[in-house]
């Protein structure tokens, strides 16, 4: 390599060095149990002459959305680099955007809204309708560009959606954890991963909306403690099945027919109980209303929210003997409340693992 032209050499390294970051990247994410169908290079794109993106625009400029103008300049001081020239220009305005967009830049290269116009196309091209984009938020001004784009290749037919995110910023006991590319002073997932595990940076990830900045304290999510809610949400999966170990050996039975315990809801009239129930029957429409609008923290927040309501009806029973879940010497109760246990149970099972978290049987 060293006696190649340096070009050459860099086409050598720079091929091999991509292959092994995306390996990491692939590994990394696997930690997590993150899998992507496809990865997709935007070198594809200028590949062969850049066909991809030359045959989008020609696409475009049939359709009568591509133009030879000038764009007018930039509000304040001018910029370095401005120049006032003649440009392939995407009538975007037409379609949605506050202003026109470049495709080629003065050297005869595209820029880098070209490489979108062939991503999205490639994107329709291979059928899909509903396409979501998730930018950081710092790409704010790139949602009408890309939604005037969408509507130009594709008209109604396609649904695009721009998520934006807000950055994670690491703490460790309250303290901003430092980090310098520069100096090569960083912390990677794979850390996070292995400090902390997968569950807690799954969920604590979810635990935000999209677009609201995210602290990340190693010491809150490794915590026992209603501060943690990944904790708070697990622990209350392992009572629910403390509450029939305990029955088991209280009552003895070994298994609980879930015919049985529904039977004898109509004993359930404490106020405590009655609010979990109401809490329970809000999962089908929340999972919905999640899905439908791409906001996946509402899952995380509900699932606290209800670990919440579990641990107060327990405290409760623990302070009063008449509330507690298992009453040897009244079965109907016991059975009515093993069977709301049970449904607790089962919706933090299943929403625990729409997060990809574990629903643990027991914590020590």
């Amino acid at each position: 390599l060293l006696e190649m032209p340096e070009d050459e050499a860099l086409a050598i390294v720079k091929d091999r060095t991509v292959d092994a970051m995306m390996a990491m990247i692939r590994e990394d994410l696997a930690l997590l149990n993150v899998h992507h169908d496809v990865f997709f290079s935007e070198r594809t794109l200028h590949a062969d002459n850049a066909r991809k993106i030359r045959a989008a625009i020609a696409d475009l400029t049939l359709k009568g959305h591509i133009y030879k103008g000038k764009l007018p300049p930039p509000k304040g001081e001018k910029p370095d680099d401005w120049e006032d020239r003649e440009q392939t220009l995407f009538r975007s305005t037409a379609v949605g955007d506050d202003m026109d967009r470049a495709l080629v830049k003065s050297d005869g290269s595209f820029t880098y809204f070209a490489a979108d116009v062939a991503y999205l196309k490639d994107k329709v091209e291979r059928g899909f309708v509903d396409l979501i984009y998730v930018l950081g938020a710092d790409h704010g001004g790139y949602v009408k560009r890309l939604e005037a784009l969408a509507r130009a290749v594709a008209g109604d037919t396609v649904k695009l959606t721009v998520l934006l995110c807000q950055l994670v910023k690491l703490f460790r006991d309250g303290e901003p954890v430092r980090m310098s590319k520069r100096s090569g002073d960083f912390v990677t997932l794979r850390d996070v991963v292995e400090e902390v595990g997968r569950d807690p940076i799954r969920f604590m990830m979810l635990y935000r909306k999209n677009d609201a900045p995210l602290d990340f304290d190693f010491a809150k999510v490794t915590e026992q403690s209603k501060d943690n809610p990944v904790f708070y949400v697990q622990y209350a999966s392992a009572r629910c099945h403390s509450v029939f170990r305990q029955a088991s050996e209280q009552l003895g039975e070994a298994n609980f027919d879930r015919n049985r315990l529904a039977a004898s809801v109509a004993a359930l009239a404490d106020e405590g109980e009655i609010a979990l129930i109401r809490k329970l029957a809000e999962y089908p429409r929340l999972i919905e209303s999640a899905a439908l609008s791409l906001e996946p923290h509402r899952l995380a927040f509900y699932l606290y929210d209800l670990a919440s309501g579990f641990h107060a009806q327990w405290n409760r029973g623990h302070d009063n003997q008449d509330l507690r879940f298992v009453k040897v010497n009244d079965r109907e109760s016991t059975y009515a409340r093993l069977g709301l246990v049970q449904a607790v149970s089962d919706v933090l099972t299943s929403g625990l693992t729409l997060i990809g978290a574990d629903a643990p049987t027991e914590m020590r």
